[in-house]
């Protein structure tokens, strides 16, 4: 039995291809022949297995009716069915689609012209076929006439493989020409071979065979035939060797060529068993992906690349399949592979890390040299050449104060100051510095994080705060109250910015500075004081804006003896009170009647409320003149009740505390104070009346409960005694 791919390409002229094939396409098909059907003639270019339709086979009304021809919907191969008769039909007009079940042609018509070769069996007279063609199948019987056989065929020597016949009398073969060959005729006409023939060592053997009659007379010339020794599949296609590894630049078009990968066969050239196709194995299409990274032109074995992106960096095994048999089922292959590098471009512009940067404050007299910020950039390509950057201040320093320190090979830049910066001229500086690659750039250009903003603020230069005295000095009398005043700290200039005053170093807590006004005061009593001892402190001051800036002055206090005990005496005053809510009026503090130590009245007496707190917060003492203060409620409310004021008077040196006795009350429109009533005696109170009334109440209540139970038991009892019941008269 002949298999179906045998005619195929031993008598087909045109190639089976779908990207080499003619219009039309044209197979021949010997007349009568005489081995099994259907005999498959050639296989046809039709689209992908996974194109959906149905092939339809057409033609003259003839062919349809009788069916020679179908197509084998699973190898897509064109075969007849029945043996053809050149003079009944020479030639076949075909055409093959693809269609829906709507109709729709999917593929084709393509034209298939069919012709029936002519094996001269219409031949008279005595003398055989001029040709005779003898084919030997490998490893394959065909029962044909004449025979076709195997090289290598494994069977018993001399084989039978033809029968050559001479119409007319007794007559006897022989060979000519072959005293030793590997074939053998016998008398009758029985042509043999006599051992295995080797396609490799010889494709071809032309025999001349002679019909003598028995007197040893040759009837004609020798009859000629030419055995063809068919290829036996026993070469599977190898690989030429291919320079690995392949460069593809990134980004490269779909369509570019990548290689193209060839495979030999050893088999007979233009057989079937030499004809290689080639199929992509790998790398396959990744899940969810458009298309595929690479395409294979299955003839030629051409690479190109796909729709698929690929990335610098991959290195990707291609394998490629290549099929002996044009790929049909039985065939012979071998898988070649290659080596494909995406190389790298120049396809990604450097970008900063962080394109604001936080405003950097520098001040006035910074040094040329100082260093503002360093700024970090990126680049995505692989090639070291392609990392390269150029820095470059693209705006806002139009004068140059600026400039970009950095290594050739360097991602990082250095922003430094270049000259000397002026508060006046500009307080802040607003720079943007772009980066770029060395390299020109594929692709698209550079985006938004190719450049980076820096704000510098430029700090104003002030000189630090001056006080009015270097130094201060204060004598204080060891007996010195609380809350006395001392001094008092100042600036130089009035006019300068507010001032904040502290004490450092006040290690024995004896005196406060008032933090806006700059007054030293005793903080507490002078307690462990000597006279003629000193007491340091350091005096700070800061400006209030500028906390950074500051000043410092020493305070020394010189502790004196105290004076003879003396204290002023208040001056009787009309017995007044202060309302709650705080009304307009208040309490005249005097100074002192007669001092024996102030003859002749040496300067005015100073009054100040003591160094509470509480006492500061709820009350406020304004001088009236040297000698006498009014007292009146610094807050809108002050709980009502009797207070006792601290008010330290001052004279010179010299310090009294005086407690000031306020009666704050309630008042009713016309400012009267309203006092607090007590219980009258004998009243009772509200507990004793709610006692006495509910007292009242549950007696009542006991009483209502006797009489009704009285009266229902009285009811009851009535009740019981029998209707009829009547009391019995005595007879007189």
């Amino acid at each position: 039995m002949v298999p179906v791919w045998l005619l195929l390409f031993c008598l087909s002229v045109a190639q089976v291809f779908p990207e080499v094939q003619p219009a039309e396409l044209y197979v021949e098909v010997p007349e009568n022949y005489g081995g099994n059907f259907p005999l498959y003639l050639i296989k046809l270019p039709l689209p992908p297995e996974e194109t959906e339709g149905e092939i339809v086979l057409s033609g003259t009304p003839s062919v349809a009716a009788e069916g020679p021809f179908a197509v084998d919907p699973e190898s897509g191969f064109l075969l007849v069915t029945r043996a053809l008769d050149r003079e009944e039909q020479a030639e076949y007009r075909l055409q093959v689609a693809l269609e829906t079940e709507d109709g729709r042609v999917l593929w084709g018509p393509r034209p298939v012209l069919v012709r029936v070769k002519d094996e001269n069996d219409q031949a008279s007279g005595h003398q055989a076929t001029a040709t005779v063609d003898v084919s030997i199948v490998e490893n394959t019987w065909v029962p044909l006439d004449p025979v076709h056989l195997a090289e290598n065929l494994q069977v018993p020597y001399p084989h039978h493989m033809a029968q050559v016949r001479w119409s007319g009398g007794d007559i006897h073969y022989h060979l000519e020409s072959q005293p030793s060959g590997p074939f053998d005729v016998d008398a009758e006409g029985k042509l043999y071979v006599t051992q295995e023939l080797d396609r490799e060592a010889q494709a071809e053997y032309l025999l001349q065979v002679q019909a003598r009659n028995t007197r040893g007379e040759d009837y004609t010339e020798p009859l000629e035939l030419r055995v063809v020794v068919m290829d036996e599949n026993d070469n599977a296609p190898v690989c030429l060797l291919h320079d690995s590894p392949v460069s593809i630049p990134e980004l490269s078009p779909p369509g570019t060529k990548v290689t193209r990968l060839l495979a030999e066969d050893m088999d007979a050239p233009g057989s079937p068993n030499s004809h290689i196709v080639y199929q992509l194995l790998s790398p396959e299409p990744e899940e969810g992906a458009d298309g595929r990274a690479f395409e294979l032109d299955f003839t030629s074995g051409s690479v190109t690349l796909g729709d698929a992106p690929l990335r610098a960096g991959q290195n990707i095994l291609l394998q490629v399949m290549a099929a002996d048999r044009g790929g049909a089922e039985g065939g012979l292959s071998s898988t070649c592979e290659v080596a494909v590098t995406i190389t790298d471009v120049n396809d990604h512009a450097p970008e900063f890390t962080v394109s604001q940067i936080e405003p950097v404050s520098l001040p006035e007299n910074a040094e040329p040299g100082t260093l503002v910020a360093t700024l970090m950039a990126t680049d995505a390509d692989l090639e070291p050449a392609f990392r390269l950057m150029d820095f470059a201040i693209e705006a806002g320093d139009v004068e140059g104060t600026f400039g970009l320190d950095w290594e050739p090979d360097s991602s990082h830049v250095q922003l430094r100051l270049l000259k000397n910066l002026s508060y006046e001229a500009a307080s802040s500086h607003k720079l943007v510095v772009v980066v770029r690659s060395v390299t020109e750039l594929v692709g698209p250009g550079p985006g938004p994080g190719a450049t980076a903003t820096v704000t510098v603020l430029v700090e104003k230069l002030v000189p630090p705060p001056k006080l009015d005295q270097e130094s201060y000095e204060a004598s204080i009398p060891v007996s010195t109250p609380a809350g006395s005043l001392l001094l008092t700290v100042q600036p130089s200039d009035p006019g300068s910015s507010p001032l904040r005053f502290s004490l450092v170093n006040d290690s024995e807590g004896w005196l406060c500075i008032k933090e806006v006004s700059g007054e030293v005061h005793t903080a507490r009593p002078l307690q462990g004081a000597q006279p003629g001892d000193m007491y340091t402190v350091l005096v700070e001051a800061q400006y209030e804006d500028e906390p950074a800036l500051s000043t410092s002055a020493i305070l020394v206090i010189h502790f004196l003896k105290a004076p003879a005990a003396w204290a002023p005496t208040l001056h009787p005053v009309p017995a007044r009170h202060l309302c709650t809510p705080r009304q307009d009026h208040g309490v005249v503090i005097s100074g002192p009647g007669e001092d024996p130590g102030l003859a002749g009245g040496h300067g005015p007496y100073s009054f100040a409320l003591g160094p509470n707190p509480t006492v500061q917060r709820d009350w406020h003492l304004q001088a009236l003149n040297g000698s006498h203060a009014y007292l009146t409620l610094a807050l809108h409310w002050v709980e009502p009740r009797e207070h006792a004021v601290p008010v330290v008077v001052s004279h010179n040196a010299r310090t009294w505390q005086l407690r000031i006795r306020v009666i704050v009350c309630r008042c009713n429109v016309e400012g009267q104070c309203m006092r607090k009533v007590g219980r009258m005696k004998g009243m009772p109170t509200k507990l004793s009346a709610v006692g006495i009334l509910v007292g009242t109440l549950m007696a009542i209540g006991i009483f209502l409960i006797l009489i009704f139970t009285h009266l229902t038991l009285a009811r009851k009892k009535d009740l019981n005694q029998p209707v009829d019941s009547m009391p019995l008269k005595a007879a007189v």
